[in-house]
């Protein structure tokens, strides 16, 4: 560490470093490179647009979209997320950023805040549960303390840190129900803003187990056997159901959901709804992947209404279905068009392309 500390304490006079970071062509994992800037960006226009290439060595335009401050290698250098444009200068196929801002362009005036809770599970780099012991009690229960059944939390407090500098919008952290599973929760945020924060704060959790020289997956069961598996649950609401009454706001949500089960698990997980799957089996504190059910304060549903919001009357609800690898942008147009915009039920649908 002294020998990196001697190169990042170097004087670079006016030059800023800015590295680039958009989504793999499997809609999972992130990619990232490195441009010099004479002078410190004052905003995202002033960051150019860049070119990199695809797995089908096609070439790929990545145009800035959001900014955040470098926690790695310090003020003034930035992370900026970035689009990506293939060829034709089109939106490439597997990236939804653009669908998902024209979805929420038009629920505007609902004021959709979302939230996530983001659960990945730390792996050695032979990708063996990290650092578990023999004897080691895999289930914990979320939020223990003790070092004989908590294992990464340096990590996670590092990852936490670092998105705070950032200026991601990290509102907590916990270790989860099984050694070395941890989560971070990002929001309230508005609209497209979830989305861009959530996958920085992704991109920021693989360069942190850089460091520590260890793995993050988000894989929704990285271990065999009946053990907690990790999901990517949504917070929802609207102006509406933020507001007294708005309960009744909430119920009716949950109601179009209910009609949309097979659509939105086929969006909810980067594989059409394979990985959940594996995930939703109703044995780990899961719902099941074939029914869709509610509840208030209850854990193995497929939407929860907090017992909180369920006595106030108004507030958010919970979709616990996203798997922890899912796209957020995926979740959030399924969520917008499903509870606001009138999608067509999965019945409507089938019906309609059998005639």
């Amino acid at each position: 560490m002294s020998v990196k500390n001697h190169y990042m304490s170097l004087p670079k006079g006016t030059y800023c470093q800015v590295t680039y970071v958009w989504i793999s062509e499997d809609k999972e994992s992130l990619r990232s490179k490195t441009k010099t800037l004479c002078k410190e960006p004052a905003g995202i226009k002033d960051i150019p647009e860049w070119f990199a290439v695809s797995t089908n060595i096609t070439e790929l335009t990545l145009v800035p979209v959001k900014m955040f401050r470098d926690p790695f290698s310090l003020d003034p250098n930035k992370l900026v997320l970035c689009e990506v444009l293939d060829y034709k200068q089109v939106p490439a196929e597997t990236t939804l950023r653009s669908k998902c801002v024209e979805v929420m362009e038009k629920v505007e005036k609902f004021e959709p805040w979302f939230g996530m809770e983001q659960e990945y599970f730390l792996l050695d780099l032979d990708r063996k549960p990290y650092d578990w012991p023999p004897g080691c009690r895999f289930y914990t229960g979320s939020c223990c303390v003790g070092s004989e059944i908590i294992h990464g939390r340096d990590v996670a407090t590092c990852h936490n840190l670092a998105c705070l500098y950032a200026g991601i919008k990290i509102c907590g952290y916990n270790p989860e129900a099984i050694t070395s599973q941890w989560e971070f929760q990002i929001g309230p945020c508005l609209g497209i803003e979830m989305g861009d924060h959530l996958w920085m704060a992704r991109y920021i959790l693989h360069r942190v187990c850089e460091e520590f020289k260890v793995i993050a997956t988000l894989d929704v069961q990285p271990v065999s056997g009946h053990l907690c598996p990790s999901g990517g649950h949504v917070n929802f609401s609207t102006k509406e159901m933020r507001s007294e009454g708005g309960l009744q706001y909430i119920e009716e949500a949950i109601k179009k959901l209910s009609r949309r089960h097979s659509h939105h698990l086929s969006v909810y997980d980067p594989h059409g709804g394979a990985d959940n799957i594996r995930r939703l089996n109703s044995q780990t504190i899961t719902s099941s992947f074939k029914e869709f059910s509610s509840a208030v304060a209850a854990r193995d549903v497929s939407v929860r209404i907090p017992g909180q919001v369920f006595r106030s009357g108004h507030g958010y609800f919970e979709d616990r279905r996203p798997a922890a690898n899912c796209d957020p942008y995926s979740v959030m147009i399924a969520m917008i068009e499903t509870c606001l915009l009138g999608a067509a039920d999965d019945d409507m649908e089938k019906n309609t392309n059998e005639s």
